[in-house]
């Protein structure tokens, strides 16, 4: 088992997972549905966080104890989470840029390419994550600053180049849309080959370096987006990643003590088994190394370069996705 999803809070932990995934769906929905939703989750909200994690570390300082003991200080002061939070929070701002036409950016073409960055870093954040693990624990364990003890080993170093490979997996850098009700920012070339690369790639992450959040944010987190981009939200899910991950994140930094089993029984750990950890780094390199070479193999009989040109093209994700672009 994968998971400490037994005993007498397993009850709690699947109620929990449901709540946190349904929630997500439906904040989605809220976000991507208007611009005023968009502007109060990504652009609000995060401005009045910052205001709060500021008073924080002003307030930490000075010595004071309501700072000291606030959770978001004492269970979320890694570099990690506030680098997340941000940059998903970016990725948002830049899709709504795209999908609304806001300003010089929104009309010009290069800026298309933004997408692609935005999610390039946001793989590097983890994949640094990664190697830091390696560095820091390689063959034992190390006990972070927030005291979560967390491995180090080849598990994180396969699944660090596998994230490395997942990068060179988006195709069609420049192929993107806004939906006709301008709901949506598409990417009609991001089919279910770097969907199932990503998502494997990022459990594989979350599972490795935050074994007390994955079964939220390794689970929860990932199959939210996918389950609207493939029901009813075909070529947004890229979009849909970034809003529910901002959203997440913006939630894990403000209330991290639902993820900590001294204080919620909805908290889930990992079984923290190197060996576990292991098979499904593995697992995440292969199927990244499997769809690069898909995609390249591709490429090749078309003719084109996968990064600046649409390679699915032809395919049913990427002709439903296309028949929603304006």
């Amino acid at each position: 088992m994968l998971f400490q999803v037994y005993g007498p809070d397993a009850m709690y932990q699947w109620l929990g997972w449901v709540l946190v995934f349904c929630a997500l769906i439906a904040a989605n929905e809220v976000a991507r549905r208007s611009k005023i939703g968009g502007i109060v989750c990504f652009m609000a909200l995060p401005a009045g966080l910052t205001a709060y994690f500021i008073a924080i570390y002003v307030g930490v300082a000075m010595k004071a104890d309501w700072a000291l003991n606030n959770p978001t200080y004492t269970e979320m002061n890694g570099w990690f989470h506030y680098a997340k939070l941000y940059a998903a929070a970016a990725g948002c701002i830049g899709f709504m840029i795209l999908k609304y036409g806001w300003g010089k950016l929104g009309k010009v073409n290069w800026f298309k390419c933004f997408p692609f960055i935005i999610v390039a870093i946001n793989i590097l954040i983890a994949v640094a994550s990664d190697f830091e693990s390696a560095f820091r624990g390689w063959g034992g364990t190390f006990v972070s600053s927030e005291g979560v003890t967390l491995m180090g080993g080849w598990f994180n170093v396969f699944n660090g180049v596998a994230g490395l490979i997942n990068i060179f997996c988006m195709t069609g850098w420049f192929g993107i849309y806004a939906s006709k009700n301008k709901q949506d920012m598409l990417w009609p070339d991001m089919t279910w080959v770097f969907i199932l690369a990503y998502d494997v790639w990022n459990f594989t992450y979350t599972y490795n370096c935050l074994p007390t959040h994955a079964w939220y944010c390794g689970l929860a987190l990932l199959l939210a987006p996918t389950f609207a981009n493939f029901l009813w939200n075909k070529g947004a899910w890229i979009q849909n990643r970034a809003n529910t991950l901002a959203i997440w994140c913006m939630f894990a930094q403000v209330f991290p003590l639902f993820l900590d089993r001294d204080h919620s029984r909805f908290a889930v750990e990992s079984v923290n088994n190197p060996n576990v950890n292991l098979v499904i780094s593995i697992i995440s390199l292969v199927v990244n190394i499997a769809a690069l070479a898909y995609i390249l193999v591709r490429a090749k009989k078309q003719q084109v370069n996968p990064w600046t040109s649409e390679v699915f093209k032809g395919t049913r994700d990427f002709e439903q996705a296309i028949a929603r672009a304006a």
